[in-house]
């Protein structure tokens, strides 16, 4: 016969304590948001540690970050990964606004949180998420967040339009070759030779990458001390600010917050003789000129027909529908291409994005449809192209030699 011993349950006197951790977040980087960024660390952690059944379980936060995009916040993404490791059993956040003034993110990750049994609490809104009828009244504060955001917004586009308009508008990052002094950009005299060099060496004919190549052979530095690229050289011959002049709102936001380069959607504003020039505006023109030949010449063009040859059909398919170049992407756990308008807009244009083996098929298909009918195709196609004049290649080469005439190239 079995013998069972029963061994009974011991007392410990003391019930689990809930890991409770706190998130803060400051929208800006200013001194004034930086203390107030302090001041919720201490309250928080003093707030915590006062209660005998919580354990601190750290505080999260991010510093100079809007709230209107979780995808760009570290310290909440830290946090919220924590949870799913089971660090956290309990957040406390200072309001709404603070977590999310995005309506769908917000409940979106509240109720993740909940189905992993981790409730919030919105001190000023004084919400507790572990409460089911505290959702509804999320949802309405959520959104109300949210407008608050919109009209933030829309009243700074407003203040940064006027000075746009005014040309008081200042700079908050000036290019490699200028430094930032007293609200006005001044030549930075050793990071202007560099710029000189570069302009000199696209002059005479060297590619971006090559002198990419030599500055980092040289151990000169970057404004942030990192490598310099042939993206970052193409894009300083872009930039007119190295004429003295100014182009404002190259880019802007969307209603969703999304930044988008601006492509005519909105108006710009030219600042002729904003500060003193590096370039000339001759050395300007003929470096970007040559530029815009090179580019030519590898089939790369500007917005939506830039594309890299690095697949068979990159650049080569066109949209029906809007005329836009498709491209390549990972859709769904497999391969196919879509159209850059419908990626942009899917409103603007409707194509849905195909497979790109289907795509495969068809050009296989047509293909030995040619070949079938080489005899009445191919053939006489090739022959028009042997027969036929070259005059429009002549044309180039006199574009280039009266290009190499006129081209300044100053030492």
């Amino acid at each position: 016969m079995k013998r069972i011993t029963k061994i009974e349950a011991t007392d410990t006197g003391a019930a689990k304590k809930l890991r409770v951790a706190a998130y803060a977040r400051v929208s800006t980087d200013s001194d004034e948001q930086l203390i107030s960024m302090d001041a919720q660390k201490n309250h928080y952690e003093v707030l915590i540690r006062s209660r005998k059944d919580w354990e601190y379980a750290g505080l999260y936060y991010d510093e100079g970050i809007s709230g209107t995009k979780m995808a760009k916040r570290d310290g909440l993404l830290s946090m919220l990964n924590d949870c799913e490791k089971g660090l956290i059993d309990y957040i406390i956040v200072k309001s709404i606004s603070r977590f999310s003034r995005n309506t769908v993110e917000s409940i979106e990750t509240v109720r993740r949180l909940c189905d992993m049994g981790i409730y919030i609490l919105f001190e000023k809104e004084n919400i507790d998420t572990g409460k089911m009828e505290g959702e509804l009244l999320l949802s309405i504060l959520s959104s109300l967040a949210e407008s608050e955001s919109h009209s933030i917004s829309e009243n700074e586009a407003w203040s940064i339009q006027k000075r746009f308009r005014n040309g008081t508008f200042k700079i908050s990052y000036p290019p490699y070759g200028y430094d930032y002094i007293d609200g006005e950009m001044v030549v930075n005299e050793k990071q202007s030779e560099a710029v000189r060099w570069i302009f000199r060496q696209v002059l005479s004919g060297n590619s971006t990458a090559e002198i990419a190549r030599k500055l980092n052979e040289e151990g000169v530095a970057t404004r942030r001390g990192g490598s310099w690229t042939s993206t970052t050289i193409n894009g300083m011959i872009r930039n007119e600010k190295y004429t003295g002049d100014v182009i404002f709102q190259k880019s802007y936001s969307d209603e969703r917050f999304t930044r988008h380069r601006n492509n005519g959607e909105r108006d710009q504003y030219f600042v002729a003789n904003h500060h003193e020039a590096i370039i000339s505006h001759e050395d300007f023109d003929a470096a970007n000129a040559i530029l815009d030949r090179n580019g030519a010449e590898k089939g790369i063009y500007a917005d939506s027909r830039k594309y890299q040859n690095r697949y068979a059909f990159s650049g080569k398919i066109l949209c029906g529908n809007c005329g836009a170049v498709w491209k390549r992407r990972k859709i769904s756990g497999y391969f196919g291409y879509a159209c850059t308008t419908h990626l942009t807009d899917k409103d603007a244009c409707g194509m849905k994005s195909i497979r790109e083996d289907s795509i495969m098929a068809a050009f296989t298909t047509m293909l030995n449809k040619l070949i079938f009918a080489r005899d009445k195709v191919l053939l006489p196609y090739a022959n028009s192209l042997k027969n036929a004049e070259r005059t429009e290649y002549l044309a180039e080469l006199n574009t280039i030699e009266e290009a190499m005439n006129w081209f300044p190239l100053k030492y």
